[in-house]
């Protein structure tokens, strides 16, 4: 089982349903046209599927930065909580690396909230470490 990339508007729309465990505030009929705006600015989304439906999925950007280099960014990682512990964040994680590698990137980075302690348990797992803290201003 190997991750895709949604390309279709009908692979985007299956994968709503594992994304939503993570991003609540989305809506479903809004969701194929906010992942549509954001691969104007580089974002892809993949997934991986159990029986022919995404059970895990992952948003991620290429970028570059003085502070970084070259580095692939994980927006979102989320699998399905039916469909945990059964090894698929895992791959995807490790699909993640690999194409941040081939895409000559240096680093991967992702920021996870402070309340998600399972995930921070996940990605220490998966050899991720706690560099950094993320500060924000809301402005609206």
């Amino acid at each position: 089982m190997q991750p895709k990339i949604a390309r279709s508007d009908a692979e985007i729309e299956a994968c709503f349903p594992v994304m939503a465990e993570l991003r609540t505030h989305l809506r479903r009929e809004d969701f194929v046209a906010r992942i549509r705006a954001q691969q104007a600015g580089g974002y892809e989304l993949a997934y991986v599927e159990e029986d022919g439906r995404p059970v895990a999925v992952a948003g991620f950007r290429v970028g570059e930065n003085l502070a970084w280099g070259r580095f692939l960014y994980v927006n979102d990682l989320v699998t399905a909580a039916a469909f945990r512990s059964r090894g698929y964040g895992a791959l995807l994680l490790r699909w993640l690396r690999d194409t941040a590698k081939s895409r000559g990137c240096h680093q991967l980075h992702l920021d996870s909230g402070v309340q998600r302690t399972d995930a921070h348990r996940f990605d220490e797992r998966e050899g991720m470490t706690l560099s950094s803290y993320h500060f924000k201003s809301v402005l609206s």
